[in-house]
């Protein structure tokens, strides 16, 4: 059984989405979704921005709270994200059926980029917004070559080269960023305008320095996972490599598409039997964007999977933000993550941003008779087996149950924090322990977190995670617990055990006598009506109508702990009314204590039953050396060393 968002609509009828064909159960089984539903969805998407145009159809201004770019750079952004969808479209139906979309964006090309007319754009300035539109205007225009670019006044196609030429020679943040100015000069190169082949070259030699191995790119300095590495760090390799042609070096495109190979191997594991992704990471309102890669794959000959399952997958994931309001009423893509949520945003996310999704919509470019349209679905690996899947780049380990078709990613290695000793606040999509594709963290809330608490009840975050390995069964780590306006520390290592839908956590907490200890499970979250919940001698439990269940059991060192469920309101990106498990130590006993605790996120009836019978779920033994011995219900031991 699968573990869905509560009280869908019927999937065959999505009043946002009136036009949707019929599905077909032959060639799509598992979704019925085809490419008729992809170019069904793009046409809505684009037809919704028309009321939202300026005059000359070179900007989107569409309605919500600005960027810190402000409205100007937005309305580009709108053009720039929607123009980079509509190059999908225009450029897979080969420039048949599309005339209005062609004429449309050629408009704003004119528009946006006469220095004297209403409508300009921003220029291209250090370190600004228009830099990473400039990325998505230069894709489009490749894609779109032979019915805009080749097609556009003498005057225009100038104006456009000069506008994206204020890349040259200018600043870029030292992150993805330096992606833009590579496709960016690119295509400039391809045109014949000015550009600097040495600006290319050394943002793809920085590349190099964030690639961390099996597949996986820090965005920038430090330890910066997560989907940046699916939707631009591999991604925009493939697009540049199509923009050059000849001018890329066969071999850096070989090693390009190696790792994307490898990447796709992990990224596939990464979607929930409902098409949900895990939701951990910045940028979250991008939403199916996360589908990009499978496409890229196929796209450069660059995949391990069947053409089956990565359609199964792409589509899953739009299917699944379709059967969930997206897009709203009026056919818009919102700042949020189903409905409007702003705590998933950040300073830069301005009302069009969510449209970098469009980026999902790259397996346009792939014929309608491509195997990837054309080859039955086939499941995704969550929906055929359990899986457990070590990362030790990133820090991560990974483990799904096909019973509920659940993700869950237990997180020892990504922070987003720069080198030492920068130091920043906690993100709640970075800092906690565990992410999973049924729940969201709260923001802010408990949930999968350990803290210290000050004597005004303020939790300690996080902070910097410091890995101890990822292997096997068990990923580890270690983080500084610091009191609010305490200069001084308190190590907190911690080992997570996984075995099916379970994981047990080792604590090792270093504290003085008499602070308390807090720990969290996870959060679950409902619109239609806050989750039960029920606590018992070293347990508790939250639970959503539909029967997804977070569970939270003290294995060892939690005597005389307090149980108890947080709910809140308007906190959690996957519903209005959430709850968060949670057990208090009154009194650490000082010097390093153990806790060990069983963290549960299930919707198998089989495994998220109250924990009245510590028989019903793992044991823990802890030997006189510190070892501590974890027995899971099928026999399964694992031991965790002092």
């Amino acid at each position: 059984m699968s573990a869905p968002h509560v009280s869908l609509p019927d999937p065959t009828h999505l009043p946002n989405l009136p036009h949707l064909p019929p599905p077909d159960p032959l060639t799509s089984p598992l979704t019925g979704w085809t490419r008729a539903h992809w170019e069904a969805i793009a046409d809505r998407l684009l037809d919704a921005l028309t009321p939202y145009a300026s005059p000359g159809l070179a900007q989107y201004r569409l309605p919500g709270p600005p960027s810190h770019s402000g409205p100007w750079s937005d309305g580009l952004e709108g053009f720039a994200r929607s123009f980079l969808l509509a190059a999908f479209r225009i450029a897979g139906s080969g420039g048949q059926g599309v005339s209005g979309l062609i004429e449309r964006y050629a408009a704003g090309l004119a528009a946006g980029t006469d220095p004297r007319g209403p409508d300009r754009w921003p220029p291209i300035t250090d370190r600004s917004q228009p830099m990473v539109e400039a990325a998505s205007l230069a894709i489009a225009l490749h894609e779109t070559r032979p019915w805009i670019w080749d097609r556009l006044d003498d005057r225009v196609r100038q104006r456009v080269a000069d506008w994206l030429g204020g890349f040259v020679g200018a600043v870029v943040n030292d992150s993805n960023w330096r992606l833009f100015q590579v496709i960016t000069e690119e295509f400039l190169a391809s045109v014949g305008a000015p550009h600097s082949r040495s600006e290319i070259d050394a943002g793809l030699a920085r590349l190099e320095d964030w690639y961390r191995g099996d597949g996986w790119y820090t965005d920038g300095d430090g330890r910066k996972f997560d989907y940046y590495n699916a939707w631009a760090l591999h991604l925009y390799p493939v697009l540049w490599a199509r923009i050059a042609g000849p001018r890329a070096d066969p071999r850096l495109v070989a090693e390009h598409r190696r790792r994307l190979r490898s990447f796709l191997h992990d990224h596939q594991h990464f979607f929930g039997a409902d098409g949900a992704p895990v939701h951990q990471g910045r940028s979250l309102t991008y939403r199916f964007a996360t589908a990009a890669p499978l496409w890229a794959g196929a796209l450069a000959d660059a995949t391990p999977l069947p053409p089956g399952r990565t359609r199964r997958l792409a589509s899953g994931a739009l299917k699944h933000f379709a059967e969930r309001g997206v897009p709203d009423a009026q056919g818009l893509l919102t700042l949020g993550w189903y409905g409007p949520f702003l705590p998933v945003t950040q300073r830069y996310s301005g009302p069009a941003s969510p449209y970098w999704a469009s980026k999902a919509f790259l397996g346009l470019l792939l014929p309608a008779d491509h195997p990837v349209w054309t080859a039955p679905e086939e499941p995704g690996p969550v929906e055929t087996a359990d899986v457990r899947l070590a990362l030790p780049a990133p820090g991560w380990l990974l483990h799904s149950t096909a019973a509920d078709g659940i993700v869950r990613l237990v997180n020892h290695g990504s922070d987003r924090l720069p080198p030492p000793p920068a130091t920043a606040e906690d993100s709640p999509h970075y800092a906690r322990f565990a992410y999973s594709s049924a729940t969201a963290p709260e923001t802010p809330g408990p949930d999968n977190h350990i803290a210290l608490l000050a004597p005004d009840g303020t939790p300690t975050p996080r902070g910097r995670i410091h890995p101890l390995g990822v292997e096997g069964t068990r990923a580890a780590s270690w983080h500084r617990a610091v009191l609010p306006g305490s200069d001084e520390g308190h190590r907190i290592e911690t080992v997570s055990v996984v075995h099916g839908p379970w994981e047990v956590r080792v604590h090792r907490v270093d504290a003085p006598p008499g602070m308390p200890v807090r720990e969290g499970g996870w959060s679950v979250a409902d619109d239609t009506a806050p989750p039960a919940s029920r606590t018992g001698p070293g347990w508790a439990l939250a639970r959503r109508a539909d029967g997804l269940t977070s569970m939270l059991v003290g294995l060892h060192g939690w005597q005389d702990a307090g149980t108890a469920v947080a709910h809140a309101v308007g906190t959690n990106a996957c519903g209005h009314h959430s709850a968060t498990p949670y057990l208090t130590l009154p009194a650490h006993p000082g010097g390093t204590h153990l806790l060990v605790t069983l963290v549960v996120l299930s919707a198998d009836p089989e495994t998220n039953g109250d924990p009245h019978a510590r028989r019903s779920g793992p044991r823990v033994r802890v030997a006189a050396t510190g070892e501590v011995e974890i027995r899971f219900p099928d026999g399964t031991r694992e031991r965790v060393p002092r």
